[in-house]
């Protein structure tokens, strides 16, 4: 894939909502292009945190609650939920809290219900304008909590509303996000290493990054999965965040239906509905022993006993426990996460991948993910 290196236009100002990317008949289409530009961006997006005068208070904020023992959440909707799961992932590794104060990630609808009073919450919103999300941070403003926003510019109705803004400066150009779905989990990777006094290295991150999208097996896995009915994600632990964000990016850019499923909850139950029209694609992404390495082999059992095909999105490790036979569909095999590890190897080197594979899936049915199906007036209907 031809990389990209020039920056990607910031937020509009005056702030404005994006309006629906140019339809491309063909590829690349834009998403191909965000992808294709998050090796440097990455690069650029940690020069810029490291002299970014936010990223200290917000740190300080993180250690205080934590000390205290006060909740710290992350929230928000669709890809920026995705993200805030993997956020709150990477400080817990950060913060090593004991169990039942770790940080937790809540859908941005359900902080109403019941307004944060006492501790931080930190939302993720790409472009900063979406309702719930903005909503959770008036309401737990005013109760007397304190408030982050991870956004990518300083002038929309969302960072009005928090008290901390950390901007990722740079727009995602396409409505399947890509960049907006890596830009915070980095910014979460840079909290998390203030959070722990470690240093990040920043040239291995965009190592990583190059290496993590494999063009031919992603294009070899979407043409094995594109022809079913509908797709079951599964993972563990963080790879579970990526299951969920690689469901998304496949049901609103490739327009096939997906659901993401903790790995154990496959078998307790879904694999029912199972044909061999349906596909599976199993993540994991870390080096697993013990009861998940197990699980995993047991849903890929399950499914060769179904005729349902299976890929798989796997680290350089996993990848030699997994016999070939397994995957019959197909695997991505992430490079050696070196010296990026934990929580942060696994979902930055995840991220890339489920973007082309998603990106590749769209190819094969000939759609254009861009857009998120609104040329049709019965989605714009739909969304409005």
């Amino acid at each position: 894939m031809r990389r990209m290196s020039e920056p990607l236009p910031g937020a509009p100002e005056p702030w404005a909502a994006s309006e629906m990317p140019r339809f491309r008949g063909r590829p690349p289409y834009l998403m191909s292009e965000m992808i294709a530009a998050e090796p440097a961006l990455a690069e650029r997006l940690i020069h810029r945190l490291s002299k970014d005068e936010v990223v200290e208070p917000l740190v300080s904020a993180i250690r205080e609650m934590a000390s205290a023992g006060r909740p710290i959440l992350t929230t928000g909707c669709g890809t920026s939920e995705h993200a805030a799961m993997g956020v709150a992932a990477l400080l817990n590794e950060a913060l090593d809290l004991p169990a039942g104060r770790e940080v937790r990630a809540i859908q941005a609808l359900d902080t109403l219900a019941r307004p944060l009073a006492d501790g931080l919450l930190i939302a993720i919103s790409h472009e900063g304008g979406t309702q719930i999300t903005n909503e959770a941070l008036r309401v737990a403003r005013a109760a007397g909590a304190r408030t982050a926003l991870i956004t990518v510019g300083g002038g929309s109705p969302g960072a009005g509303l928090a008290e901390l803004v950390v901007r990722t400066e740079e727009q995602d150009q396409s409505w399947c996000h890509t960049v907006g779905y890596l830009s915070p989990l980095l910014v979460g990777a840079v909290l998390a290493a203030h959070v722990s006094r470690s240093r990040i290295d920043v040239l291995a991150i965009r190592a990583l990054l190059d290496g993590a999208d494999d063009p031919h097996a992603a294009a070899s896995t979407a043409s094995a999965l594109a022809s079913s009915d509908r797709l079951i994600v599964a993972g563990a632990g963080v790879d579970y965040v990526s299951a969920r964000e690689l469901a998304l990016k496949l049901a609103e850019g490739a327009r096939l239906p997906a659901a993401a499923l903790e790995l154990e909850t496959v078998l307790h139950g879904h694999l029912a509905a199972a044909t061999r029209w349906t596909g599976l694609v199993l993540l994991m992404t870390a080096q697993r022993d013990g009861p998940i390495r197990e699980r995993s082999a047991r849903v890929l059992a399950a499914a060769r006993a179904l005729g349902v095909p299976a890929a798989a999105i796997l680290s350089t490790e996993a990848a030699t426990t997994i016999p070939e036979d397994d995957t019959p569909a197909g695997r991505i095999v992430l490079p050696r996460i070196g010296r990026i590890r934990g929580a942060a190897g696994s979902l930055l080197g995840a991220a890339p991948a489920l973007q082309l594979l998603a990106e590749r899936v769209a190819r094969a049915r000939g759609v254009n993910p861009d857009t998120l199906g609104r040329e049709d007036p019965a989605q714009a209907a739909a969304h409005a």
